[in-house]
């Protein structure tokens, strides 16, 4: 409470009206003024170039789950296992179907060749020999479907076994074993971490800012800069909301990023002649800031002074914080502003007892 009450002293006294007695050593920090590009965040949404929803494509009962939910795969690897009950007595038949074809268009070859040889000496009329040339035909033609559907018979055996279609991480499972599937039903979701996007919807102003991408950067969850890999500015603007999409593609080497998270797009303002304009800007550590209620504020530091000033701030990123009035460049401020309190309260204590 003593605390509170000496803060809220320091507040209410004037800027230029400080202890001048000893106080103890502080760690001080100078405010530095910096050139920054006149730019705007936009927030985006990531989400993988290559992602791949997996649905069951045969009816069955699953039978064996390999994977979970963050499992990096690789292509070709078997994820999900399906019964095959059903589709291999389909190849079964299938087969049988095919044996009775062959066996049919022996025949029928025979039966060709014995009334071809029989025109041949005129012992037959011709007409015999076109039959057995359609019987022929047409056994062919039915050996020909029986092996089509053996193809067919045997693709939906392998539907019973769900690979990973390229190197990626399961990021969704939909199933369990014992769950009973149809044609259509998904299982799994794999997406490739390499290959993310961010999709941002931007006013068509800024179609001349962005240019061709060269000045614009992605704004990653801890406060670094990245420039795209690519830059894709869609070519139609929505007709109702008068806006564009601007699509960035993130290097490959971008870690602590995943499909579905915001990150923002740093896009210079243009300004009336089409060019970007740079702003001087003060930005210091978020720490160093002093806040309680609605007040911020920091501690400047003087040569044997403490003084508690209100500030008011920018955008915040990367730990630190823009500084729109309040401060200049070149002053001393506290890192710790708890540890400047305490020093401002030790110097206050120390000058009433100089003055008793």
């Amino acid at each position: 409470m003593l605390a509170a009450v000496l803060t809220l002293a320091a507040c209410g006294s004037a800027p230029d009206e400080p202890a001048r007695r000893a106080r103890p050593a502080l760690e001080t920090l100078t405010v530095e003024s910096s050139v920054a590009s006149n730019a705007r965040v936009w927030d985006g949404v990531v989400s993988a170039e290559r992602e791949s929803l997996l649905s069951s494509q045969t009816a069955g009962r699953v039978t064996d789950v390999a994977v979970d939910i963050g499992d990096r795969v690789t292509r070709g690897q078997s994820l999900l296992s399906i019964s095959a009950v059903e589709q291999q007595a389909g190849v079964n038949a299938a087969v049988a179907q095919v044996k009775a074809a062959d066996a049919a268009l022996a025949e029928a070859e025979l039966a060709f060749k014995r009334a071809a040889e029989l025109v041949e000496r005129g012992l037959v009329a011709r007409a015999q020999l076109d039959q057995a040339t359609a019987a022929r035909d047409s056994s062919r033609a039915a050996r020909d479907a029986a092996r089509a559907q053996l193809a067919q018979a045997r693709q939906q055996t392998g539907y019973t076994d769900v690979v990973a279609p390229f190197d990626g991480v399961v990021s969704l499972r939909q199933v369990m074993p014992g769950e009973a599937v149809a044609p259509g039903s998904p299982l799994l979701t794999v997406v490739d971490p390499a290959s993310l996007r961010v999709d941002a919807t931007l006013p068509q102003g800024l179609a001349d800012a962005i240019g061709d991408g060269g000045n614009v950067r992605v704004v990653l969850p801890d406060g670094s800069e990245r420039a795209p890999a690519r830059l894709i500015t869609y070519p139609v603007a929505d007709a109702r909301s008068h806006s564009i999409t601007v699509r960035a593609l993130l290097p490959a080497d971008v870690a602590g990023v995943m499909p579905g998270q915001v990150l923002g797009l740093r896009i210079p303002e243009a300004t009336n002649a089409g060019t970007t304009a740079d702003t001087t800007t003060i930005r210091i550590p978020d720490s160093a800031v002093y806040r309680r209620g609605e007040l911020t504020a920091v501690y400047v530091v003087g040569k044997d002074t403490i003084a508690l000033r209100q500030l008011r701030l920018g955008a915040a990123s990367g730990g630190q914080v823009d500084v729109l009035s309040g401060l200049r460049a070149g002053e001393q401020i506290a890192g710790d502003p708890l540890a400047a309190m305490t020093a401002l309260k030790a110097q206050r204590q120390a000058s009433e007892q100089s003055h008793d």
